[in-house]
Parts: C-alpha cells; structure tokens; sequence
C-alpha cells in the first residue's frame, strides 16, 4: 500500500473554519484527520502541503517511521505550526492504518479500556454572546440567562460543564479575553476587583441553575500573571469547581499556584510534545493534563499520558472542535488508562452533524465509544463543499 493523493479541505463553521485532511491509498482507502487554522495557528495548511510533498509513494502504515523522519526534518524549528502540520498527518495516517487492519484506531494502541466516557459541556455560555443566531439558540445577556443555561444542561443529562470569565458589568457584556488581545486588560493582565466579582457572579449564577452536584470548571486562559491566578483560585473557593484550567508556560510558577489553589488545577492545552510537558510533570505543576490530539497527534497524546501516568496524573483532551476531532479524542480517552473527563462543545452551527458519516452519540452525558473501523466516520465531502469557508486557503 502506498499513498496516492493528500488534499485538505475547509468549510464554515460560523465563527471559525473546519479543516480537514484527506489521505487517500492507491488501494482506495481513505483516511481523514480534522485540524484547526484559526486561534493563533495561521499557516497550517501550507505547512502541511510542504510536508505532504515528499509523502507520496510512502507506505501509510509505517507511521512512527514516517513521524520520525518529520520530527528530524522539523528539529530546528520543533513545536508551533510544524507540530500541528505533523499532527494532522499523523492523525490521517493512523486512520488509512485502522482502517486497513478493519478495526478502530483505539485497537492500535492496546485496545479501549472503557465503552462511556463521561463528558463535559464546554464554552458554557461563551459562544452565545456573539453567535446565538447561527447557532439558532438563547442569547446569553444576563447572569439569569446563566441560571437558565446551567438548569439546560443539567436537564440533558450532563454532569459537567466548563464556562469562561464573563463581564456583564461592560457595555456590551462579553467575554473577558485579554490574554488573547480581545478585550481589555492587556498585556499587564492584573486581576481586578471588577474581574473577580465577575467570576463570583458568573460561578453563583451556574451553581444556582445546575444545582450543587453539576461539576463546574472554570477556564481561565491566558488572562492572568501567577499572582492573579492565585487570586483567582481564592475567590472561586465557596463553589467547589472540578477543576480550575489555567494556561501557563511556567511550570514553577503554575506549581506556585497550584500549591495554594483549594481545588485541582488543569493545564497544558497549549503544549507540544513530551518534551514540553515533561518539566510541568516533574514539577508536579497539574493535577489534570490537558493534551491536545489535532495538535500533538493520537499516538503521540498517547504517549504523553504513558508519561503522565508515571506521576500519578490523569489526562483529558482539549476538544473544541468539530466532530470528526471528537471522534479522534474519543479514541485517545478509551485507550488510555489514566483519563479524567472530555471536552465536547454542545453549542455550535446547526450543520455540524451534517460533517461526518456518523456523527458522535451521546447518552446522558456520556459519549459511546464507536466501534467502527478507523475513527468510526468519515468527512461527509458533499457537506463540507456546501458549507465554503469564509476565509481563503489558495
């Protein structure tokens, strides 16, 4: 078996792009991975067609020779873009492999462990500030409408959600974001007294709705400096979160912080390779890895929570993505022992479902586990094409 043709592939996604890469076989067996080109990662999909080039005619099943020889051409640039170039390769040749084998891709790395991963609902409230109308849902405007939102969730059958800081107090309201440039507050990134009541308020008004057994994570992003997560940590401590996620690229200043937080702190979305998350586990700066499948690749995720076990932590993944990224994560959490609870984002664009073969089944709360050969769905090609992307990729 050899590979015959790479192409990628984009559709609308309301306030972002979907990315897909396709591989296909000279046998004809296709395999797909989803990536992401939005969030700071500009530039992925040429990346990826210069990788791509010296691929064809390779036998898609020697994966960890062909993702070596990738990581020896990248050396002096590891990480950022040519990682999650290498991931989506690495994501779509796991794929053609499962699939040429007739099981999933979880049987390459051992089999699953579980059948139901329990999920949480992310961005809880986040996306309903500027994108309710395309998602066709109730606009977020008011610390009721949270209330409102956390008794949904609870009603669906969810036992936890994950919201962001949100500032009602501003005109408009919207979510605060300065860590990312967005709005202000940057780049000294202090935690104000306004900003802490916020996330007081935003935390009462999800307890009140969700009820006091729901889990509550609070994703605090790049907003702060250490002495402000601290501060942060402290005031969130009256509402029992599952955990407070923090990104940081300081493993000593995160174990600074995670040592005076009351609940477990969650990090490392934003890391690559085993390499940079060895010293945040040395450091025992995490009670939760968070590990990233479209950036980093399934089997190397895999091999991040191998290490992540060897310190007692558990993983999950950072998901935020369409559907055909779920179904990649969800390989990874029912291979892995040592899992903790996954992403799902809930709110999104009404064709979303219309992207892949079969789209991901979830039963009070929890996901089923797919038994499909590769992923357990393919990209739904007629479907992309009748969503063209906002933004271009010549």
């Amino acid at each position: 078996m050899k590979i015959a043709k790479i192409e990628d592939m984009h559709c609308d996604a309301g306030w972002r792009d979907f990315s897909f890469l396709k591989i296909t076989t000279d046998q004809g067996i296709v395999g797909w991975s989803e990536y992401n080109e939005g969030y700071g990662s500009a530039g992925i999909t040429a990346v990826i067609r210069r990788m791509a080039a010296g691929l064809i005619g390779e036998n898609p099943r020697a994966v960890e020779r062909i993702m070596s020889m990738q990581y020896a051409i990248t050396r002096q640039a590891p990480g950022g873009i040519n990682q999650q170039a290498m991931a989506a390769i690495e994501n779509a040749l796991l794929d053609v492999k499962a699939k040429s084998l007739g099981v999933p891709v979880y049987e390459l790395f051992g089999g699953k462990v579980r059948e139901r991963l329990p999920l949480y609902w992310s961005h809880c409230g986040s996306y309903r500030f500027r994108n309710a109308d395309v998602m066709k849902v109730e606009p977020v405007r008011s610390l009721d409408d949270l209330v409102k939102l956390g008794k949904h969730v609870r009603e669906r059958g969810f036992k936890a959600l994950k919201t962001n800081i949100f500032r009602f107090d501003l005109d408009p309201p919207n979510m605060y974001q300065p860590g990312f440039g967005r709005t202000p507050g940057g780049p000294e990134l202090n935690a104000d007294g306004a900003t802490l009541a916020a996330i007081r308020d935003g935390l009462s008004a999800f307890r009140q709705g969700a009820g006091p057994d729901m889990g509550i994570l609070l994703d605090t992003n790049f907003n702060f400096k250490t002495e402000g997560y601290i501060k942060v940590a402290r005031a969130c401590e009256p509402y029992n979160l599952f955990w407070l996620e923090i990104d940081s690229y300081d493993p000593e200043g995160l174990r600074l912080i995670r040592d005076r937080a009351p609940m477990p702190i969650a990090s490392c979305e934003s890391l690559f390779s085993r390499r940079q998350f060895r010293p945040f586990f040395e450091n025992r700066s995490i009670d939760v890895s968070i590990i990233d499948v479209p950036w980093n690749g399934l089997a190397e995720g895999y091999k991040i929570s191998t290490m992540a076990e060897a310190y007692e932590i558990n993983c999950a993944p950072h998901n935020f993505y369409g559907h055909m990224s779920t179904l990649m994560s969800a390989n990874l959490c029912a291979a892995m022992p040592n899992f903790r609870i996954m992403e799902i984002d809930i709110d999104d664009v009404p064709w979303k479902d219309d992207l892949v073969t079969h789209p991901p089944v979830i039963r009070n709360g929890e996901l089923i586990v797919p038994d499909r050969p590769g992923w357990g769905a393919d990209v739904n090609e007629e479907a992309v094409k009748a969503h063209p992307p906002k933004n271009p990729h010549p």
